[in-house]
């Protein structure tokens, strides 16, 4: 899958040229055209965002996606086009499992709504839609926890923690992990903190606010629900297997694309 600003772009043109002039058979993902059967590999040809929605349409398929990133920072697409080909064919990559998370609802009459759903990679999101605060209650395994007051709430997988999550104040955890994230957006509570639990965990939510409308987002897919929408949060029965090729780093990814630890004392 790529990208369609990409059609002229001579790294995509000559990335696609290479797989086929080694005897590679290759076809693109439309919205008229599915996943064939036999494929072996879904390429990601873009930045993070083509590779999230690589993600949902590659489902519980089980085939590997390999992210080759063509936009600006890219830590799930973190491949540049230059020896791809040829460490693919060599067999100099592993195949890693990503947690993926899965929305689950108390009213599933929503025929928009499930069309958007159930399978997140980096986070799910609630937010407000209008000026009025949203208080979510959240339930951990059935265990209440204090009522969160803020913009919204995020539950980010150890894959999202780079993410959306970052932003917010969320913790940065190993993709390897097993834990999931709950993070306030903006909190007005002054007392309250993201929160890592196991991936084991069901995650209720519940909101409260003036409006009527809230906005639900599942990675890069977002909706407007009704403020008394419902919904469990859990990871998914199936994961997600990304292709990691040698001398992929995360730590080195955190010093280079995010800068992590620069500072004048540490040199270069």
């Amino acid at each position: 899958m790529r990208n369609r600003r990409l059609e002229k772009d001579a790294r995509y043109l000559g990335l696609i040229g290479k797989f086929v002039s080694n005897g590679c058979i290759v076809y693109e993902i439309r919205e008229d055209h599915g996943i064939e059967s036999g494929t072996d590999l879904f390429v990601s040809v873009g930045g993070d965002g083509t590779f999230l929605s690589s993600a949902a349409i590659v489902g519980d398929s089980g085939i590997p996606v390999l992210g080759i990133n063509l936009g600006r920072l890219g830590f799930l697409s973190e491949n540049t086009p230059d020896g791809v080909v040829e460490e693919i064919l060599a067999g100099k990559f592993t195949v890693e499992e990503r947690t993926l998370l899965k929305a689950s609802f108390a009213d599933d009459s929503d025929e928009a709504l499930k069309r958007l759903c159930p399978y997140a990679l980096n986070e799910i999101t609630v937010h407000r839609a209008g000026p009025a605060m949203l208080g979510v209650d959240v339930c951990i395994d059935g265990s209440p926890l204090p009522t969160y007051w803020a913009d919204g709430l995020l539950v980010a997988t150890s894959s999202g923690s780079t993410a959306y999550s970052l932003s917010v104040g969320g913790p940065i955890v190993m993709p390897e992990s097993k834990v999931l994230i709950v993070s306030p957006i903006a909190p007005h509570n002054l007392n309250v903190r993201p929160l890592v639990v196991p991936d084991g965990s069901k995650i209720s939510l519940a909101l409260r606010a003036r409006d009527e409308k809230v906005f639900f987002t599942i990675d890069n897919r977002s909706i407007e629900v009704s403020t008394g929408l419902k919904m469990e949060i859990s990871t998914a029965r199936f994961p997600l297997r990304r292709v990691r090729l040698a001398g992929s780093n995360f730590i080195k990814a955190l010093t280079t694309k995010l800068f992590w630890g620069e500072d004048i004392r540490n040199g270069r």
